[in-house]
């Protein structure tokens, strides 16, 4: 894959923040859209606060939690299901289930079963789980046959097997899979919290934002998920292809 020069994406991004500051002159209404200066200057105000970055805390611990836990749990479904196809049957349903269901529906029956303060945990939960799940059986499904006979053959204990043969060829999807997960998690997890509102999260101060009409707040912290998102996404994904090299 080529990769632009740092330089050319550099300008790239000077370039639409120079089509978004430009919008934001032309509308000339603060409240129904914001530039990246006065996008900035809300930033900057709220570095300095201790509530800001425990916000950010707060709901970066709820949904990573509910992303490794989902990430673990789509791993073991998927590898049971490809030892036994029992199981694999009696799983297909409930992920299809997880799959069709609206990302809302669960939202509110979750507020009845487990209360607003871990809807975010279990929102990213339920909607990591099939992908790992399915890229899980994928990658499981796509191991070499001849290495698997000559592990047999040659009676190689299954430790072995699963570190030299199954982890292998199961990475490459887990990795592909997490590129999606990953985005998903955050997006379902912050949508739970705008309509769940747990008290000092991200998704708390999105809905008072948009309850006060502080369009510079709203921009402020869709730009701190954006960044966290994506940190956590390249922390995650380094880690993985660190142990498939």
């Amino acid at each position: 894959m080529k990769y632009s020069h740092p330089l050319r994406t550099c300008f790239i991004w000077l370039f639409w923040l120079g089509v978004w500051q430009g919008a934001s002159l032309l509308i000339n209404n603060n409240i129904l859209f914001v530039g990246p200066v006065e996008m900035a200057a809300s930033l900057w105000g709220q570095l300095d606060q201790t509530s800001f970055w425990l916000t950010i805390l707060c709901s970066f611990s709820r949904i990573s939690l509910g992303f490794l836990g989902a990430f673990l749990c789509g791993i073991l479904l998927g590898s049971l299901a490809y030892i036994s196809p029992l199981i694999r049957e009696l799983i297909e349903p409930v992920m299809l289930l997880i799959k069709a269901v609206p990302v809302a529906s669960f939202v509110i029956l979750a507020l009845i079963w487990v209360g607003s303060g871990n809807l975010a945990v279990f929102i990213s939960f339920l909607v990591v789980v099939p992908m790992i799940y399915i890229n899980t059986l994928s990658g499981l499904g796509s191991t070499d046959r001849k290495l698997l006979e000559m592990a047999r053959v040659f009676r190689i204990p299954l430790r072995k097997r699963i570190h030299y043969i199954y982890i292998p060829a199961l990475l490459p999807y887990l990795i592909s899979g997490c590129k999606t997960a990953l985005g998903m998690s955050w997006k379902s997890g912050i949508a739970a919290e705008v309509i769940g509102i747990p008290r000092g999260s991200v998704g708390e101060q999105l809905y008072y934002s948009k309850l006060y009409l502080d369009t510079a707040g709203l921009f402020t912290w869709t730009f701190v998920i954006v960044v966290i998102s994506a940190l956590f996404e390249q922390l995650f994904l380094f880690m993985l292809r660190k142990i498939q090299r």
